[in-house]
């Protein structure tokens, strides 16, 4: 074994002396706030009656720009819009009286306001109260399977 030292001390841990254990007082505690001085208020100036016409003006001319500007926009919106053929519902014939409805909504409502669909009224295919069902058309289609037809519009042609 050898019993050859580190060239390398290694330092002792030192005791803290009594005086350092002491408790600290806080940075915090040491400091006091000094007293602000009162700061002067400016003055508030009272606005001319010419200067309040001004900015009246400048806001009303803006609110006007504003109008004309969103006027535009719409003109503009409603050029860009493709016009669409009876709102895009699909109009029903009925193959029995070979009358063409406008939408299947309408075609149930004129049924049922001319009688024609008053057994089936009667066996309560269209609830409590026909008038205001609004799926009235699929209880048609249900119980009626070929008497109508969908009619599609022409197709319109490309631009």
């Amino acid at each position: 074994m050898s019993t050859k030292k580190s060239p390398v001390k290694k330092p002792k841990a030192q005791a803290p002396k009594p005086e350092e254990l002491q408790p600290q007082e806080s940075a915090f505690t040491e400091l006091q706030p000094e007293p602000k001085a009162p700061q002067p208020q400016p003055k508030a100036v009272e606005p001319k009656l010419s200067d309040i016409k001004l900015i009246l003006d400048a806001l009303t001319a803006t609110a006007l720009d504003h109008t004309r500007q969103i006027a535009e926009l719409q003109e503009a919106l409603a050029r860009k819009r493709k016009p669409v053929t009876s709102n895009g519902k699909v109009q029903i014939r009925d193959k029995q009286t070979g009358t063409v409805y406008p939408s299947k909504n309408n075609a149930y409502q004129s049924l049922l306001k001319s009688g024609e669909l008053k057994s089936l009224v009667d066996k309560g295919v269209f609830g409590d109260i026909p008038e205001k069902n609004t799926f009235g058309w699929y209880a048609l289609v249900r119980e009626l399977p070929n008497r109508f037809e969908e009619v599609k519009p022409p197709e319109e042609t490309q631009q």
